[in-house]
């Protein structure tokens, strides 16, 4: 049986089947035995007001169904707040749930709700900006920013990948300067620049250094003057071959400043929401989130 009394859910439902995704998961919390003030919320603008007058209300669980980018624009109002983060995996890539384990279907996440356990995890943040999972240097960022609105919703990963295509017939690797405190920045030239609170990027498991509960960032540097060296270590990634660690850099630590050769976009879990140079940072069990008992 649950511990909770009474829980908030917010949906973001522009996301891709959201609303029918919205009422799968109001079915589903009808089994659980707390009451569940639901919210589908279809305008992004309007999320963040959503989410504060729910908390106004006192629940003690907060869910939040959508993408990685929901939860991360979401997740910085829950920190300091006694409540306790439940996720549904409502997006694309689900990266953040994968990290937890939780499963991808919405009868499967809310069992995690009612059966699971509450996991104290950290969050990591770039300059004052906290995240859930992951941000990215590279090609992504260049994806989010031009990717033509609704492409997502309506084709959903097929559309997606397909405009990742035209966006990486243009790509060129970049120089990146890293500076984890032990010594002198290193400089290299990158083909992408990870930075990881969990372990998956895109859906796929990247990051297999990096853990959402040991109190340090992770910064992955792949290494390459070709843009083909970033297909090379995604295929490798999704393969599991040995050689998709080969040029691969890896910084970690509490705080590490990544600057580079101009102001480049940083997406975070999915969003640009930065421009180099920034300090990437780990915010140390800072939040309680649901996860498989």
């Amino acid at each position: 049986m649950s511990r909770f009394t009474s829980a908030a859910l917010i949906v973001n439902a522009k996301s891709r089947r959201g609303q029918a995704l919205f009422e799968q998961a109001c079915k589903a919390l009808d089994g659980v035995d707390f009451p569940v003030d639901a919210h589908a919320v279809e305008d992004p603008n309007d999320l963040e007001a959503t989410v504060e007058r729910a908390l106004a209300k006192k629940p003690q669980l907060v869910v939040f169904g959508g993408g990685d980018g929901t939860v991360s624009g979401l997740v910085d109002l829950l920190v300091g707040k006694d409540v306790v983060l439940g996720v549904l995996p409502l997006g694309t890539a689900n990266s953040f749930c994968r990290t937890l384990g939780i499963p991808l279907d919405v009868a499967g996440a809310v069992q995690v709700l009612s059966e699971g356990r509450p996991k104290r995890i950290d969050l990591g943040m770039i300059d004052d900006d906290y995240f859930a999972n992951a941000a990215t240097m590279g090609i992504a960022p260049k994806i989010a920013e031009t990717v033509p609105h609704d492409l997502k919703k309506w084709l959903g990963r097929a559309g997606y990948l397909s405009w990742a295509a035209i966006q990486y017939a243009k790509f060129r690797p970049f120089p990146v300067s890293i500076d984890d405190g032990s010594g002198q920045p290193r400089v290299m030239r990158a083909v992408e620049v990870r930075i990881a609170n969990g372990r998956y990027h895109g859906g796929q498991e990247m990051m297999e250094d990096a853990a959402i509960d040991n109190g340090e960032i992770l910064v992955e540097v792949v290494r390459g003057h070709l843009r083909s060296r970033l297909l090379y270590n995604w295929a490798a990634n999704v393969l599991r071959l040995p050689q998709r660690r080969e040029k691969v850099t890896v910084f970690r630590g509490r705080s590490i400043r990544i600057d580079s050769d101009k102001p480049r976009p940083i997406s975070i879990d999915g969003e640009v929401l930065a421009t180099t140079p920034v300090t990437a940072k780990v915010a140390p069990g800072i939040i309680e989130v649901m996860v498989p008992a």
